[in-house]
């Protein structure tokens, strides 16, 4: 394996008295995609911020980074140089077009003016906006500003490309349009670094998530690794919290399953998915789903509160 693109250790940041990352650690190998999965507070936010010198982690603390082997604390512009960031705010100058907003910002980084003139042109047809260059930003739809802004970030064709929460909002056809936008940049050997809560979009396309909570990384590794090692395979999700005695009479021995109650939500967890579909056979198919496990499980699992809760 090839030498981590960013390596974090023992990340420390604090607003006052508020501490807003505690200890974290993590490393992103290159070409691939890493994720920050976890609610709204969580940390993620302030995380991304210090690998490009925008939050800078407490002093006196035993924080080590290093983001193509510079310390954003003191290198922000070599870093930067060689990355493009996805705020979480929409930021476009809305009286401006598509491509007025490109090229003006292409001016901040003294490219080219040929270079710049190619890859508007390339971005705007990667990000599926040629037909939408003379539009004003202000008359795009939110998930094509979503796209432009994505596309200002790719200008100087970084290494490494980091986005905070860049589907929040858009509907699902969107997202999945976004989503094979960064496949494809991933596949052309960008390095992606995102924060989401969606869940799905942390496995769609993260090769390792870190998922967080209360300022802490409350576990880290390839999506697909964490279910196998850390929770139950299926799941048994009942709509209706009567019918859970009615279940329960049917599952058989209780060292085979799990439950967890949350609110209303009453949820079964097993290994074995018979184990749950004798559960189904006592109460009304309206009444229950059966699923596979996924990552709003296994933070539930972690921190005993529901991801989509917290949002």
């Amino acid at each position: 394996m090839s030498r981590p693109l960013i390596e974090v250790s023992h990340l420390y940041k604090s607003f006052g008295a508020f501490r807003a990352v505690d200890d974290v650690s993590f490393a992103v190998q290159p070409s691939t995609c890493a994720a920050f999965l976890g609610p709204n507070g969580a940390g993620k936010t302030t995380t991304m911020k210090t690998l490009y010198g925008r939050a800078v982690p407490d002093p006196h603390t035993e924080t080590r980074m290093r983001v193509f082997d510079f310390d954003p604390r003191t290198d922000q512009l070599s870093v930067k140089a060689k990355s493009g960031v996805v705020p979480q705010e929409d930021n476009l100058d809305v009286e401006l077009n598509v491509e007025q907003n490109l090229r003006n910002y292409a001016t901040f980084y003294g490219l080219p003016h040929d270079f710049i003139e190619q890859q508007i042109d390339y971005l705007l047809d990667f990000m599926e906006l040629g037909a939408k260059r003379r539009a004003r930003t202000r008359e795009l739809s939110g998930g094509m500003q979503r796209r432009l802004i994505i596309a200002r970030a790719l200008l100087n064709d970084p290494e490494l490309l980091i986005l905070d929460e860049p589907t929040t909002g858009l509907d699902p056809q969107v997202r999945q349009v976004i989503w094979e936008k960064l496949r494809n940049l991933k596949h052309r050997g960008v390095t992606i670094l995102l924060t989401t809560h969606y869940m799905d979009e942390a496995f769609q396309l993260a090769d390792n998530v870190v998922i967080m909570d209360r300022a802490k990384s409350v576990l880290d590794g390839p999506p697909r690794q964490l279910l196998a090692g850390n929770i139950e395979q299926h799941v048994l999700e009942l709509m209706n919290a009567r019918v859970a005695p009615a279940a329960e009479r049917g599952a058989g021995d209780h060292a085979y399953w799990r439950k967890d109650q949350l609110g209303e939500r009453i949820i079964y967890y097993a290994n074995d998915q018979q184990v749950l579909q004798r559960m189904t056979s006592r109460i009304d198919p309206h009444d229950y789903l059966l699923r596979p496990v996924n990552l709003e499980d296994l933070f539930i699992k972690a921190t005993g509160r529901s991801l989509n809760e917290l949002q």
